[in-house]
């Protein structure tokens, strides 16, 4: 994996679960062993041993081997490792960028950026989507031609909850079923997971950077998709939309064609095969009009 910070220092790493992942993915006894694993039935019956009280004893461990920072955590002590999973950091934690013109990144995460063809498709990594096939509705699709998808990833290590990134009426939430692939890159090479797995999306109507669709997708091991106010309502930049239980997973974020100014960064380190390492509230954009 190669990831860049906002300061451009580059990492490049590969875990133990990359190279489980890779088995799982590219070999014909892994897809087999896959099958079973990528089954809500699955994720759901991980849910409930993740929410059982024995479960905060993994809590510890899990700190230690992915270096978690606790300190600016609203408490300290969990019921069961979903508890400590979906924590909430303190306000502070997280700082909004101010601006009416500053669109933010809606979670931490691994941030890479692609551009919307005319045809409706754009590319991740090695892999082609259909903005058609994500959404399932063609007149929807059609609004964001040109634009651009962006793509954030959360690993374990990442803080699961998000919020908006602007001011904005947003509309009822809309589910899409589905399976849990891994989000991890290694699967996006071998399956369309982000029109495989379970997801789902709501539109923000916003002033300055047009109707942004975000949509949230769920992965390996990851039961639950929990968002806030699911039906239509005005909501604020930085107030908390939702959060995810355990696993690794995506936040896919639509712009329309000619209304955001993306930052250069973010656009050159995923042209060179990177993402960047953004935190939740921090700027991602401006308005196209400044």
């Amino acid at each position: 994996m190669k990831y860049f910070d906002r300061e451009g220092r580059l990492t490049e790493k590969s875990s133990g679960q990359d190279r489980l992942l890779k088995a799982l993915y590219t070999h014909a006894a892994g897809r087999l062993l896959l099958k079973p694993l990528i089954r809500p039935s699955l994720s759901k019956a991980g849910g409930r041993l993740l929410n059982s009280r024995v479960s905060a004893l993994l809590v510890k461990p899990f700190v230690r081997w992915n270096r978690i920072d606790l300190s600016q955590c609203e408490k300290k002590k969990f019921q069961s490792f979903n508890d400590f999973f979906t924590r909430r950091l303190q306000m502070t934690a997280r700082p909004i960028a101010e601006g009416e013109q500053v669109l933010v990144s809606p979670c931490d995460g691994k941030l890479s950026v692609w551009p919307i063809r005319d045809d409706r498709s754009f590319q991740i990594k090695n892999t082609w989507y259909t903005l058609n096939g994500l959404l399932r509705s063609g007149s929807l699709a059609k609004r964001y031609e040109g634009g651009f998808a962006c793509v954030f990833r959360l690993t374990v290590d990442d803080y699961h909850r998000y919020c908006y990134m602007a001011d904005g009426l947003k509309s009822a939430d809309r589910k899409v079923p589905g399976v849990f692939h891994t989000v991890n890159p290694i699967a996006n090479d071998c399956y369309p997971i982000y029109k495989e797995n379970t997801r789902e999306y709501c539109l923000l109507k916003t002033k300055d950077f047009g109707t942004l669709l975000t949509m949230e997708v769920g992965a390996l091991l990851v039961g639950r998709i929990t968002n806030n106010q699911p039906r239509k309502t005005f909501v604020n930049k930085g107030q908390e939309k939702g959060r995810f239980e355990f696993g690794g997973s995506t936040i896919v974020v639509l712009l329309p064609a000619g209304r955001v100014r993306l930052d250069q960064d973010l656009i050159e380190n995923t042209r060179i095969g990177g993402e960047t390492i953004v935190k939740m509230g921090e700027r991602i954009g401006v308005s196209a009009g400044t």
